[in-house]
Order: structure tokens, then sequence, then C-alpha cells
């Protein structure tokens, strides 16, 4: 078995005591962002999996989508990325 060479860590371990690795991330044609994918690549960035830039490369993101993602995250966690939430927790 061969693994590709990348840069950083190929898995790390999430505070809760779970892990998370590069396959668990969406795939790069992911046009369907549901909440849990959303999720999923920002706690990749915050925890050092994957960095900025290269996430926002790959899913095609702007910088300001990613930070919205962020914040929604770390302030009512993954249940703010969800679209039929987001009146809710747009003005909190």
């Amino acid at each position: 078995m061969y693994l590709r060479k990348v840069d950083g860590p190929r898995m790390v371990t999430l505070p809760d005591g779970s892990t998370i690795t590069r396959a668990d991330l969406p795939p790069k044609t992911t046009r369907r962002w549901v909440a849990s994918r959303k999720a999923m690549v920002v706690r990749a960035v915050i925890y050092g999996l994957l960095p900025l830039v290269e996430a926002l490369e790959i899913y095609g993101l702007s910088e300001a989508e990613f930070d919205e993602w962020r914040t929604a995250v770390e302030t009512h966690g993954e249940a703010a990325l969800k679209a039929t939430a987001l009146q809710r927790y747009r003005n909190l």
C-alpha cells in the first residue's frame, strides 16, 4: 500500500478524543454543502489537518464564506450551519 506524500499530519485527534483523517474530508467535487460537511472542513482547519489556503483552494470557498462557517461553529455549534437554522443564528 502506498501513501501519497502530503504536507502536515494525516490524522488529528479532536478534544473529545475522536480522530479525523484526510479520508474523512468531503470530496473535492462537493457541490451540496450540508452542515456536517461544512463542520468537517472547519474542524480540519482549526485542528491543523488542512491549511486554510489549501481548504479554500480545494473546495472553491472564499475566505469570507469560510470565516462565516467558523464563526457559526465556534459560537453555536454545528446546528448553526444548517440552511434551515440560518436566520435563527445569524443575528444572535
